[in-house]
C-alpha cells in the first residue's frame, strides 16, 4: 500500500497522481477518511503512551512509599484502571479500519504514465514485419487439422474455457515451457515450482485482495479454514514466499523465475480475437520476479523487458512493445508495458507478456525489506514481475505466422530440436 508519511507531507501530489486511475472525488473521499483515521490513530497512541506512563509513575510511587515505611498514596479508581484496556480496544479497531482504507488505494503511476484506459496507451516499439499470407486461416482451424488441441473434450473435462493439448500440440507447448526455463536460467533467474494453492495473505500483499478477491478459485472456508484460493499468476506466489523476510541487500537483486499453470474465473471469450487457447480459465505461464534496491529498479525494469522479448524475437514472432495508461494498468504497479503479438486471422494484437515496476507497493503489503550495510533502520524493497512467456496465446500466434498455403506450420528454429521437426502438416 502507500506510504502514509507520503499522504501527511503531500497529499496534494497523491491526490495528483491517484487522479490518473480515480475520479477525483473519489480520491478526496478516500484521503479525507485516511487522514481522519490516521489523526484518531495517532491521538489515541498519545492517551494511550499518557496513561501508561502514569501508571509507571504510581507503581514507582508505590513501591518508594513500601521501601520508606510510609503509607502508599491511594492508586486510581477500578474504573479509570480499566481505560487503558478500552483505549487499546479503539486503538485496534481504528487501525484496522485505516488498514482497509489504505488496502483500496491502488498505486501511484510513474510519472510517464498518463492518464485514461485504452485508448491512452502508446506503442513505444516494433519487431519485424506482420508476415504476408494469402489465404489466413486461424489458429482453432489450424490446431484441429494439425492435431494439436482438443476443444470439445477439454470442454467435456473442465466446462467452458478448458481444452486439452495433444500429440505434438500437447509437445509444443511443452517445448515452449523449457525453452523459456532455459533462457531464463541463464539469464541468472532461479527456478521456483512453487505450490498451486495459496493462502489469502499471499493475495493481499500482491495487492489483488481485496479489490480482485473474486476473480480467483477459493476454497471453501471449511476445507480451508485459513482462507486459500489457485494462484491466479505465479508473481503471487514468488512474492508471497517472502514476506515477512529482511533480505540480504549484497544479493539484491533476487532474481527468480516460476512456472505454473494460472487459474482465472474471468469469462472465457466468443469473440473471434478470443477463441480457442486465448482466453481460458487455465493456461501455463512462466513469470519471472525480481526484488531489487530502489535504485536498481529502473535497470531492472529494462533488463526485463529485454529478456522477455528476446524469447519472442527468438522465436521469430512478429510484435510490439506497448506503455500502458494508468487505468489499463493493474492498480498494483507504477508502470506497465505489455509484448503484444500479432494475430494475422483478426489482424490485431493480443498480449503474452507484461512486465511492470510496483515500486514498493507490493513491499509494504509483504513486509519485505532490506537494511542497508552497517546500519540498523530497515527500508522496503522495490519489486518487478513480468511474464515470459504465457503460452496460450503464443501458441497460437505460431500456428497464424508460420503458417504455409499447404496447410502445414513451419516450427520455429529454437524448437526444431525439441521437437524433432521444422514442420507440423495436416492429419490425413
Amino acid at each position: 500500500m502507500l506510504d502514509m508519511e507520503l499522504i501527511r507531507k503531500d497529499r496534494e501530489a497523491v491526490a495528483t497522481a491517484l487522479a490518473k486511475r480515480l475520479d477525483p472525488a473519489e480520491v478526496t473521499r478516500a484521503l479525507d477518511e485516511i487522514q481522519r483515521l490516521d489523526q484518531e490513530r495517532r491521538a489515541l497512541i498519545t492517551e494511550i503512551d499518557a496513561e501508561r506512563q502514569r501508571r509507571k509513575a504510581e507503581a514507582r510511587a508505590y513501591a518508594q512509599a513500601k521501601r520508606a515505611g510510609t503509607e502508599p498514596q491511594a492508586t486510581a479508581p477500578e474504573a479509570e484502571r480499566k481505560q487503558l484496556a478500552e483505549l487499546e480496544s479503539q486503538l485496534d479497531e481504528v487501525q484496522a479500519r485505516l488498514r482497509d482504507a489504505m488496502s483500496e488505494l491502488p498505486n501511484l503511476p510513474s510519472d510517464d504514465v498518463v492518464a485514461g484506459g485504452k485508448e491512452a496507451n502508446r506503442v513505444v516499439k516494433t519487431f519485424g514485419e506482420p508476415p504476408v499470407i494469402e489465404k489466413v486461416r486461424d489458429h482453432v482451424e489450424l490446431s484441429r487439422a494439425l492435431g494439436l488441441v482438443d476443444y470439445e473434450r477439454g470442454v467435456k473435462l473442465g466446462g467452458s474455457g478448458f481444452w486439452i493439448y495433444t500429440g505434438v500440440g500437447a509437445r509444443l507447448e511443452w517445448a515452449l515451457l523449457n525453452y523459456f526455463v532455459d533462457q531464463h536460467i541463464k539469464a541468472g533467474y532461479e527456478f521456483l515450482l512453487p505450490p498451486h494453492l495459496l493462502l489469502d495473505s499471499a493475495g493481499f500483499a500482491a495487492g489483488q485482495f481485496p479489490k480482485f478477491y473474486d476473480d480467483v478459485y477459493h476454497l471453501d472456508s471449511a476445507s480451508a479454514p485459513r482462507g486459500q484460493f489457485l494462484l491466479p499468476t505465479s508473481e503471487t506466489a514468488i512474492l508471497g514466499a517472502y514476506q515477512d523476510e529482511i533480505l540480504e541487500t549484497s544479493k539484491l537483486p533476487l532474481k527468480a523465475f516460476a512456472y505454473t499453470p494460472c487459474y482465472r474465473r474471468e469469462s472465457a471469450g466468443s469473440h473471434s480475437d478470443e477463441r480457442g487457447t486465448v482466453r481460458g480459465h487455465q493456461f501455463n505461464k512462466v513469470e519471472i520476479f525480481q526484488f531489487t534496491l530502489p535504485e536498481q529498479a529502473d535497470a531492472a525494469l529494462e533488463e526485463m523487458l529485454a529478456h522477455a522479448e528476446s524469447l519472442v524475437e527468438g522465436l521469430g514472432l512478429h510484435y510490439q512493445r506497448t506503455l500502458l495508461s494508468a487505468g489499463d494498468a493493474s492498480a498494483s504497479m507504477k508502470k506497465t508495458l505489455d509484448i503484444e503479438v500479432w494475430m494475422p486471422s483478426t489482424g490485431r494484437y493480443k498480449e503474452v507478456s507484461s512486465v511492470s515496476w510496483a515500486g514498493d507497493y507490493q513491499a509494504r503489503r509483504a513486509a519485505i525489506r532490506y537494511r542497508e550495510p552497517g546500519g540498523k533502520q530497515t527500508r522496503f524493497v522495490h519489486t518487478l514481475n513480468g511474464s515470459a512467456l504465457a503460452t496460450s496465446r503464443l501458441f497460437p500466434a505460431i500456428l497464424e505466422q508460420y503458417q504455409q498455403a499447404d496447410g502445414s506450420v513451419l516450427i520455429p528454429t529454437v524448437l526444431q530440436d525439441r521437437l524433432g521437426t521444422d514442420r507440423l502438416t495436416p492429419l490425413r
